[in-house]
């Protein structure tokens, strides 16, 4: 029964994407690779840094906090995986 709801939604989103015109698909898909590659960029600059780096502990927090309400807006896109995950604080 579960496996069919997703079947279904997951056929809605594509219904919904290809009654999109081209602008708005080639949109979307730039949008989503700048996405992309800005996650790529903080994941290479967070896995270079050491806690040194963060003498002020504000800015730590700061980007902590930035990263916390990316993963809440991702999660809140039709098809996530990350719905429903318990998050730590």
């Amino acid at each position: 029964m579960v496996g069919a709801a997703l079947k279904m939604s997951a056929s809605s989103m594509s219904d919904e994407f290809d009654g999109l015109d081209a602008t708005k698909k080639a949109g979307i898909g730039a949008t989503l690779n700048r996405c992309r590659a800005l996650a790529t960029k903080i994941a290479n600059e967070l896995r270079n840094k050491r806690p040194e780096h963060f003498i002020d502990k504000l800015s730590l927090a700061d980007v902590h906090a930035s990263l916390e309400r990316a993963a809440d807006v991702l999660s809140t896109v039709k098809g996530s995986q990350a719905r429903g995950r318990q998050r730590r604080r």
